[in-house]
């Protein structure tokens, strides 16, 4: 990994914290029996989720505030990350939550909720802990071989 490949890994947990917030949200509209507000705010977490996973985690869209208005106020990273597995990490929690809202569509009962709830917990991980679910799934999956890791 180059300098010019790497990111900050401060970025991806303040990424996770967002979205953390958001899936709380649907956890909390979904509970109250608002299931087609919790549906439709975590199709449009999905498009983030899959977005990030298409252009990379270097441009995830909830990186944008990171890069414009966070990070210029912070001292330079003591190094930079290999942006694949957060990358790979933003595809899990598009599988993740599209399967909750698959399920739900399908009349399965709080489907969307238990996604959400999934998506927080991992989220969180990251965002207080640095603890990367989809990173270490990643990470995983390369020394099996499965994957190709540079």
């Amino acid at each position: 990994m180059t300098a010019r490949t790497g990111i900050d890994p401060r970025g991806p947990r303040v990424t996770a914290g967002v979205t953390g917030i958001v899936v709380l949200i649907v956890v909390a509209l979904g509970l109250l029996g608002l299931t087609q507000a919790a549906t439709i705010l975590l199709a449009a977490q999905a498009v983030v989720f899959l977005v990030a996973a298409i252009v990379g985690a270097a441009r995830h869209p909830y990186g944008f505030v990171f890069k414009q208005f966070i990070r210029p106020r912070l001292k330079p990273p003591v190094e930079l990350e290999d942006p694949a597995p957060p990358t790979f990490s933003q595809g899990v929690g598009f599988v993740v939550v599209a399967l909750g809202i698959v399920l739900q569509l399908l009349g399965v009962p709080y489907a969307v909720v238990v996604a959400a709830a999934a998506a927080f917990v991992v989220a969180f991980l990251n965002s207080v802990f640095g603890y990367c679910v989809g990173c270490q799934i990643y990470l995983l999956l390369a020394r099996a071989g499965v994957i190709r890791h540079a």
